[in-house]
């Protein structure tokens, strides 16, 4: 299966299908993990290509199984896309343990729910999302294969000079948010050892896509000719396409203790050459503050390269496809990611 891309990317459903496109390894994962499958947060920014491209694979292998997608839908209109596709959703409140008991059984689960943004000042809720429902899904799910995406937060600032944080780095999370993180995989990390259940644990490092991500919140500061801080001056970025592969290509490796995967890009990008890149495209030289600091939060995928595959989209593609997206007015999710911010607070 040939990888071909397009110069740019016009419409959300061109979008879309790069985002979900499956690769051989992608369709071959999947032949090894048989079985009804169900995402629990799946309508997050990337649940929904991530389950599109589960229904691609199967497709091409010739094999069906129920795909389930689990959420709050506190907007329901992203409901009914999935349905389309041919996801069976149920809509819930995931920190209610009646109602997780009451989800169908199956034998994979990709367990994409936590919460981030409004964290500072929530702090009780941002626990019990991130560190007591592991605790109710894996109750649920103790006989099932469970993949769950965290985050390369908990690794806490490395130097920039070096080649970033390395899955068997020691832990050192920044703020309530990556410590309640680092909960979540404690968490499942417990239960995979005292119940036995193969779990492979994603610490992803930043997705991005034309819609939203760490690539679009520089590049909407540098069109909008806002002065940027680059205090947090280096970051590594993962098309969300490659991201969802990589989590795919992981299911069958997942084991008990948990296997550890980073999801990260190949290069440590520095934030100052990043938006003079976009100055160029947008014609608008950009604004700067601050200064570097010498250490950032920065994943190393290298593993995650060497066995499933190296990223297929490098970056000065996607340099070009969000510049153009933005400068056409393609939409938005609004979501900033606030990856600048070096206290750890969202």
């Amino acid at each position: 299966m040939s990888q071909e891309f397009p110069e740019t990317i016009e419409t959300i459903d061109q979008l879309e299908e790069l985002l979900s496109r499956p690769t051989p390894s992608v369709i071959e994962a999947l032949k090894q993990t048989p079985g009804d499958l169900i995402l629990l947060g799946i309508a997050g920014k990337m649940g929904p290509t991530l389950a599109q491209m589960i229904l691609r694979a199967d497709a091409a292998a010739g094999t069906t199984r129920r795909v389930i997608g689990v959420s709050r839908f506190s907007d329901e209109s992203s409901r009914q896309p999935l349905e389309d596709l041919g996801i069976e959703t149920i809509k819930g409140d995931l920190l209610d343990a009646n109602f997780i008991q009451s989800l169908p059984d199956v034998p994979n689960v990709i367990y994409m729910a936590g919460m981030k943004f409004g964290a500072t000042g929530n702090e009780s809720l941002t626990w019990a999302m991130n560190t007591y429902l592991p605790a109710l899904v894996c109750n649920k799910y103790q006989h099932s294969r469970i993949t769950a995406f965290s985050t390369g937060n908990i690794y806490g600032l490395v130097p920039a000079t070096g080649q970033g944080s390395v899955e068997t780095d020691q832990p050192d999370p920044v703020g309530e948010y990556a410590m309640s993180c680092l909960g979540r995989e404690r968490m499942f990390e417990h239960f995979s050892r005292t119940l036995n259940i193969p779990m492979t644990i994603i610490r992803l490092n930043y997705a991005v896509e034309c819609r939203y991500g760490v690539l679009v919140d520089l590049a909407l500061q540098v069109h909008q000719e806002q002065t940027i801080d680059i205090s947090m001056g280096y970051v590594n970025v993962i098309w969300q396409g490659d991201a969802n592969a990589m989590t795919l290509c992981s299911l069958p490796d997942a084991a008990t203790p948990p296997a550890y995967l980073n999801v990260a890009g190949p290069r440590i990008l520095k934030v100052r050459k990043v938006c003079e890149r976009f100055g160029e495209l947008f014609g608008k030289p950009p604004q700067f503050t601050g200064t570097e600091a010498g250490d950032a939060l920065l994943n190393n995928g290298q593993y995650g390269h060497e066995r499933y595959g190296v990223p297929q989209v490098d970056v000065d593609q996607i340099i070009h496809w969000i510049a153009d997206w933005i400068q056409n007015e393609g939409p938005l999710l609004g979501k900033p990611t606030h990856f600048e911010s070096r206290s750890g607070k969202f």
